[in-house]
């Protein structure tokens, strides 16, 4: 993508009904909007939601723009993978609740027009989570309208509170199938195999004559890519044609169509996830319109930043033309800070892997999936506390070092691994409920204190504990119709999914809001250079220092890891005296220039300002 289609792009984009007001507000921004645009990604605290689980704010919408059953509809809420019936008015009704516990920024997952139902006879499910995408230019209609989505934006901006989008350029709805592929349930056909110049292997009909391959995304090379029957022959149902939008998405030149990803190896970039249709993102017109329909989300609903889903199966020079772009699409309407971090799926508590995407790729962030691995190795599997140590060491693999890894959303559980609750109890079976509370709230205490941009996952706050992952991790917080979310203990409430669950006065409701004012009221925590201070080889103590990115004044963020009190001599710097407590307890002061006596509860913690003056 050149610069002139870029500019191109924003011409356009400023046309469109919407844009001109979006600028116009954009001048107009008072100062109090500057400042929230003028917050960097590090100082968010985000919450993370899929708008069906989250509260049923308008119940004519429950069954979208379809009618008939729920193999039509989508809508089952005593099922688990239906829709329930949450939707952009849920979420925006529920913004004072989000504000009290100190979100900063809100992450839902995607709200595109999905197809409603997919998956064989008797295994069916629904699109309530986003990710079937058939239409990228408007909400699902089970969630609501544009217009909605856009008063929901806004709503969250007079609150100084961001928005980010889950974005997918990865693939669409399941609609194309293969005509020749039913005896070997499509599986992959690689590019040895089944080169692009002929058709069914390299002793096929000679087909796309002068094509060179997909490393060569010229639009003079792939003008050559006309016949998409190399693997594959791939075939739209008839009732499911014109079913995409924008239409070029209908047309299978656009896709790899070699068959379903092992997400090993080569098939990983190139193959369908789970059947879904992967898109030929080495191709340029596919480059060209997801730029287009991404810079149209943001010029005309002003959003602040999007996750991107799947970022690994994308090939990298896409993200190096996608992530500038839409960064002068932010830029042109007067979002500063956009942020953008990829999903990186890799559960291992080493941040190699993940930081090559923001080498390579280019991507900006990305989700931080191994300060979640080294946390479950804490506080799931008693490993030392060194895992988490040699972990934030690798920080300087990072584009940027250490000022990209502040940058990186923090998890501890998720809607596709699961809940922190839910991976403990698995690591731990037999657990007590008032452990298991401990250890999840000294997760939160770590996530909210540590470098990084913390995420909350919807429904955590309430002291949710799903049956495990993916489907069994969504529980709806309006009351629930569905018995395998019902039967579910909760930690540190009586309550169960059945009710509404909303309780400001939950523990880890009051924990969040308590370390997000802290984050707030001391830059360090959230901008601040991080220097591990002290750990152990087996579970116990870690302790860090935060430093005040203007001043240079140190706190100390410090945890047990254990079921029982542990002390430990702490370094820090030879100019302290005396401690100030924010959280936990600290010492009154130092037990000798450059040592602090703390003595930490089990799964307790301290969070001190560091003073240079004894008291």
């Amino acid at each position: 993508m050149t610069i002139r289609h870029i500019a191109a792009i924003l011409m356009a984009s400023a046309a469109l009904p919407g844009c001109a007001t979006a600028q116009q507000a954009a001048q107009s921004d008072t100062s109090e909007r500057a400042a929230y645009l003028d917050r960097l990604p590090s100082e968010e605290i985000v919450y993370f939601v899929l708008p069906d689980r989250f509260e049923n704010g308008d119940t004519t919408n429950d069954t979208g723009d379809f009618t008939g059953g729920r193999l039509e509809t989508g809508f089952d809420p005593t099922a688990r993978g239906f829709f329930q019936g949450g939707d952009l008015a849920g979420l925006t009704s529920r913004l004072d609740y989000l504000e009290e516990m100190g979100i900063t920024a809100i992450w839902f997952a995607p709200i595109f027009q999905n197809k409603p139902v997919q998956g064989p006879p008797g295994d069916e499910s629904a699109g309530y989570h986003g990710y079937w995408v058939t239409d990228f230019t408007r909400p699902d209609g089970h969630f609501g309208t544009r217009d909605e989505f856009i008063a929901f934006v806004e709503a969250a901006h007079s609150r100084g509170m961001k928005v980010y989008m889950d974005i997918i350029t990865n693939h669409t709805a399941d609609v194309i199938t293969y005509e020749d592929g039913s005896e070997t349930n499509f599986e992959y056909r690689s590019m040895g195999d089944y080169p692009y110049s002929t058709r069914g292997g390299p002793d096929g009909e000679p087909i796309n004559e002068g094509f060179m391959g997909h490393e060569d995304s010229s639009e003079e090379n792939f003008a050559r890519l006309t016949d998409p029957n190399y693997a594959y022959i791939p075939v739209v149902p008839e009732a499911e044609r014109d079913v995409k939008v924008p239409a070029w998405l209908n047309d299978p030149i656009y896709y790899h169509n070699r068959g379903n990803s092992s997400f090993t190896g080569e098939d990983s970039r190139f193959g369908d996830f789970a059947g879904l249709d992967d898109l030929f993102t080495e191709h340029p017109r596919v480059r060209e319109g997801m730029i287009e329909i991404f810079c149209d989300w943001i010029t005309e609903t002003r959003v602040d930043g999007f996750r991107i889903d799947t970022a690994r199966h994308v090939d990298p020079g896409f993200w190096q033309e996608f992530v500038p772009a839409m960064e002068s699409c932010a830029d042109s309407v007067g979002i500063t800070n956009f942020h953008m971090f990829g999903e990186v799926y890799k559960d291992i508590p080493q941040n190699g892997y993940i930081a090559e995407y923001t080498r390579r790729d280019q991507l900006p962030a990305v989700l931080d999936f191994a300060f979640q691995a080294a946390m479950r190795e804490l506080l799931g599997r008693d490993q030392g506390t060194v895992v988490l140590a040699h972990m934030f060491d690798g920080d300087v693999l990072y584009e940027g070092g250490e000022e990209t890894a502040r940058t990186l959303p923090t998890f501890l559980g998720n809607h596709d691994m699961g809940r922190f609750s839910t991976l403990i109890r698995d690591d731990m079976p037999d657990i007590s409920q008032e452990e298991l509370l401990q250890r999840v709230m000294l997760g939160h205490a770590m996530m909210m204190s540590l470098r990084g941009s913390p995420v909350i996952y919807y429904g955590d706050e309430q002291g949710f504990v799903g049956d495990g992952n993916d489907q069994r991790a969504r529980e709806p917080m309006f009351p629930s119709l569905t018995d395998e979310y019902n039967d579910n203990v909760l930690i540190g409430t009586d309550a169960t999914t059945a009710e509404s669950n909303f309780d400001q006065t939950h523990p880890l409701y009051q924990l969040i809001a308590e370390f997000s004012e802290i984050r707030r009221a001391h830059p360090a925590l959230t901008r601040g250079h991080q220097q591990v201070r002290h750990y152990e080889q087996e579970p116990g103590i870690f302790a860090a220092a935060r430093f005040d990115p203007e001043d240079g004044t140190e706190y100390l963020v410090v945890f047990n890891t254990t079921a029982e009190a542990r002390s430990a001599n702490i370094w820090v710097n030879y100019e302290a005296r005396a401690f100030q407590t924010l959280a936990g307890e600290c010492p009154a002061e130092v037990a000798a220039p450059g040592s602090a006596p703390f003595t930490i509860p089990a799964f307790g913690w301290a969070v001190c300002r560091v003073s240079e003056v004894a008291e």
